[in-house]
C-alpha cells in the first residue's frame, strides 16, 4: 500500500484548494522552519544512504506539499517540533479517507496516539511501521520523532533513497515517489511540485541582461513574496484589489498584485506604460506567436496564456520571462509573486517584446 495511505485524501484536498500541478510553487509558500528541515535532510541523507545520489530539497518539499501542505496550520518550534501533531485517518477499513484495508497497531499508540490501529503521522505522513525502519534523529535530542520537522524530513529522504537510488534520473525519481504512495495520480502531482520548486530555487542568470530589460526584471523580482490580490497593483506599486475573481475570491482586503498589475508596475520602472489587463497588454510591442514556442522568448518579454490560444481576446494571464524556462509570476488568489516555470500555467499563447 506504500507509505502514505492518506495521500489520496491530501491529493483531493489540494485539488479543491487550487493546489494542483498547474499552481506551481516556490519557497515563498513553505514555512522557513520547514524549508530549513528539507535542506538539512537533503544535505545529510548521504550519511545514512551513502550510495544515494541526487537528493534535493525540492523533492522533499514536493512530498510534504501533498502530504500536509508543509504542516499548514501548525506551530513549528525552533527545535522542529510540530504542534498540534498531524494525524491521518484511522486505517481500520471503515472507508473513511479512502482506506479499505485494516492495518493493525504496531506502536502501541506511541506515534499515532491510538492502540486501536494505525494512522499516518507527521508532516510526511509516515505509518508507524514504516517509521520504525527509516526514522532517525536529526535534531540531536536522541529521539527519532515523526512529529519533528528535521527527523521527519530526514526519514523521508532515507525512504526515498531506498538502497541507493540515483534521483537525478527521472525514472528512479518516479519509482521513489511511487514507493511512497502507489498511485499514478499521486506521482504526477508530487512531480509537478518538485519541478516547480526546482524552478523557484534557481535565481535567474542576469549576467547578460542589461539596460531597461534588467530594470524591469529586477523590479518584478523584488516583489517576490508579495500576496496575490485580484485587481491589485498599478504603476506605482501594490494596492488593494477588487471583487471578485472568476472563482469568487476578493482582493478588497489584500494589498498586492494580480498578474497584469505586476507587469504594469515592473514596466513602469523602465518608463513604459502598459494597459491594465493581460489581454490588452498582448496588443503592445512585437507579438511573438505561440507557434514559435517558448524558445523564441527573451528575458523581459511578456508571456501570455489564453483559454483558447490563438485568440487574444481569451488571454487570461501574463508573466515576465526571465530566461531558462522561468518567469516572474503572480499566479492566482491565495498565492504570492514568485518564480515559476513557464509551463506552470496552461494555455501558452506566445509573448510580446517591448524592449
Amino acid at each position: 500500500m506504500g507509505n502514505a495511505i492518506s495521500a489520496y485524501v491530501a491529493l483531493k484536498t489540494a485539488a479543491q484548494d487550487n493546489g494542483g500541478i498547474a499552481e506551481g510553487g516556490s519557497a515563498a509558500d513553505i514555512p522557513p522552519r520547514m524549508l530549513t528541515a528539507y535542506k538539512k535532510a537533503a544535505q545529510h541523507v548521504s550519511k545514512h544512504v551513502p550510495k544515494c545520489q541526487g537528493m534535493r530539497w525540492p523533492i522533499l518539499a514536493g512530498i510534504a506539499k501533498v502530504e500536509s501542505n508543509h504542516a499548514a496550520g501548525r506551530n513549528i518550534a525552533a527545535s522542529g517540533d510540530i504542534r498540534p501533531k498531524i494525524y491521518g485517518v484511522l486505517l481500520n477499513g471503515s472507508g473513511a479517507g479512502g482506506n479499505t484495508t485494516v492495518f493493525p497497531d504496531t506502536d502501541g499508540g506511541r506515534w499515532d496516539g491510538t492502540a486501536q490501529g494505525e494512522r499516518a503521522v507527521g508532516p510526511f505522513q509516515f505509518l508507524p511501521a514504516t517509521w520504525s525502519s527509516v526514522g532517525q534523529d536529526a535534531g540531536g535530542d536522541k529521539v527519532a520523532d515523526p512529529h519533528n520537522a528535521d527527523d521527519a524530513a530526514l526519514g523521508a529522504a532515507i525512504y526515498l533513497c531506498g538502497d541507493g537510488r540515483d534521483l537525478t534520473k527521472r525514472a528512479q525519481l518516479r519509482s521513489a515517489i511511487f514507493q511512497y504512495n502507489h498511485s499514478g495520480e499521486y506521482v504526477a502531482n508530487v512531480l509537478g511540485w518538485v519541478d516547480q520548486y526546482t524552478a523557484a530555487a534557481k535565481d535567474p542568470d542576469l549576467k547578460n541582461v542589461s539596460g531597461k530589460v534588467r530594470t524591469v526584471i529586477n523590479a518584478a523580482l523584488a516583489q517576490r513574496g508579495v500576496p496575490y490580490s485580484w485587481g491589485g497593483g498599478n504603476a506605482s506599486g501594490t494596492s488593494y484589489g477588487i471583487c471578485c475573481s472568476p472563482s469568487g475570491k476578493s482582493g478588497t482586503n489584500i494589498k498586492g498584485f494580480d498578474c497584469s498589475g505586476l507587469t504594469t508596475f515592473a514596466y513602469a520602472k523602465a518608463g513604459i506604460r502598459l494597459p491594465r489587463t493581460a489581454a490588452a497588454q498582448a496588443g503592445v510591442g512585437q507579438r511573438i506567436p505561440a507557434s514559435l514556442g517558448t524558445r523564441a522568448l527573451k528575458p523581459g518579454d511578456l508571456v501570455f496564456y489564453a483559454y483558447a490560444p490563438g485568440h487574444d481576446s481569451t488571454i487570461y494571464h501574463v508573466g515576465i520571462y526571465v530566461g531558462n524556462g522561468q518567469m516572474i509570476n503572480a499566479p492566482r488568489p491565495g498565492t504570492v509573486v514568485r518564480l515559476d516555470a513557464v509551463s506552470a500555467m496552461s494555455g501558452f499563447a506566445g509573448g510580446a517584446r517591448l524592449l
